[in-house]
């Protein structure tokens, strides 16, 4: 009897079905993102990213004089194990440890052609032939860029969470896994969250620019998003409840202190009493009576609207150079890049400050501001 070729032997049929199985086996085994972090936290964590690093895009910007996008960020989770897999090219990674406002550690992880680049620039050179090693005097370079962005994105996220956010200084290291060199810096979780954008700067990169997160410290963050508006809707339900209770109790002593007044004034006879005549007391004049006069005066104002305005710079030109004008045209100001700009209160300088972006809106951060005297003097 002939066999016919096409067919498989039981050997073939018992290795195919073997092989099977062990597909389902790994399938099984492999953690799926949805088992540790909902959906709703990804988004959160995707929004704090898009915040904290939109304003860093600012700071590096600035430094690079170069204009720098950073996409909407995606999320992954990475196993411990893999890590050699999922960072195959040789990394530079920012160590960024919370000090105020959160416990936890992140690692900021850029590859080191890129990081050449941004040193390139920043010690003078124009980013086309960056050095094909990092020495010490490059490393200093990006951990200044990486420096200023990430005090940028604790300031942001100050503003996100309302509550103070500090860094301690970003400690830099070079990461190749498979060298064996920088995984000791890596959280020894067994699984991390990826927080991955898309970083361009100019036209000499387009790449990526990772965060490394525990699930844990991850989880609080996005929590910590996601659950004060219950708290604060909780509280103002709690706070009306109370006023209602405290108005209740108003009333109902009013009624009683109306009642008591009735009778007492029916049970009274109306006398006579002499009239007491006493000296005026003038009010005094020394420093400390003006002084809570001027307080008190104050006090009123404090709900006008006044124009508060940023000035980035000033200039002067002729007539025939503002006619001049068209699309296109710059104009040179007499502020150098970097330099803090000018807050003013109806036209006068109360403070200085940087520009910094928040959730694609501008804003800027106050880093010097006059006294409570002097502001007083110039709103005058």
């Amino acid at each position: 009897m002939l066999l016919n070729e096409d067919m498989l032997s039981q050997d073939e049929i018992d290795a195919l079905l073997k092989g099977t199985d062990d597909a389902e086996e790994v399938m099984e085994l492999t953690p799926l993102l949805e088992d540790y972090v909902s959906v709703m936290e990804q988004d959160a964590l995707g929004e704090i990213g898009n915040i904290s690093f939109g304003s860093s895009t600012t700071a590096l910007s600035t430094l690079l004089d170069h204009k720098v996008e950073i996409t909407t960020p995606t999320v992954t989770l990475i196993e411990r194990e893999r890590i050699k897999e999922e960072f195959p090219l040789p990394y530079v990674a920012v160590e960024v440890r919370y000090t105020s406002g959160f416990s936890g550690t992140n690692i900021l992880v850029i590859k080191q052609s890129d990081a050449a680049i941004i040193a390139d620039i920043m010690l003078g050179g124009d980013g086309l032939n960056p050095s094909a090693t990092l020495g010490d005097i490059q490393l200093s370079a990006i951990q200044e860029a990486m420096n200023q962005m990430m005090g940028s994105a604790a300031t942001s996220m100050s503003t996100v969470f309302n509550k103070k956010v500090d860094i301690s200084p970003p400690v830099i290291s070079l990461m190749d896994l498979n060298a064996g060199e920088g995984e000791e810096n890596i959280p020894p979780d067994s699984l991390l969250l990826r927080v991955s954008f898309r970083l361009k700067v100019g036209t000499l990169i387009d790449s990526n620019i990772m965060q490394l997160l525990p699930i844990d410290f991850a989880k609080e963050l996005a929590n910590e998003l996601l659950i004060p508006a219950t708290k604060e809707a909780s509280r103002h339900i709690a706070k009306e409840q109370q006023l209602k209770v405290q108005s209740a109790a108003v009333k109902q002593t009013t009624v009683e202190h109306q009642r008591d007044a009735t009778v007492s004034n029916q049970s009274k006879v109306q006398v006579a009493e002499p009239v007491n005549v006493q000296p005026v007391n003038f009010a005094s004049f020394e420093s400390n009576h003006a002084q809570e006069s001027e307080s008190n005066n104050l006090s009123m104002l404090l709900d006008i609207p006044l124009q508060v305005t940023v000035e980035l710079g000033r200039t002067k030109r002729s007539v025939k150079e503002i006619l001049e004008l068209s699309s296109g045209s710059i104009i040179e100001l007499d502020k150098l890049a970097g330099e803090p700009v000018d807050i003013l209160v109806n036209n006068r300088l109360i403070a200085k400050g940087e520009v910094v972006v928040i959730d694609e809106n501008f804003g800027v951060r106050v880093t010097d501001i006059l006294s409570q005297t002097d502001r007083l003097k110039k709103i005058r």
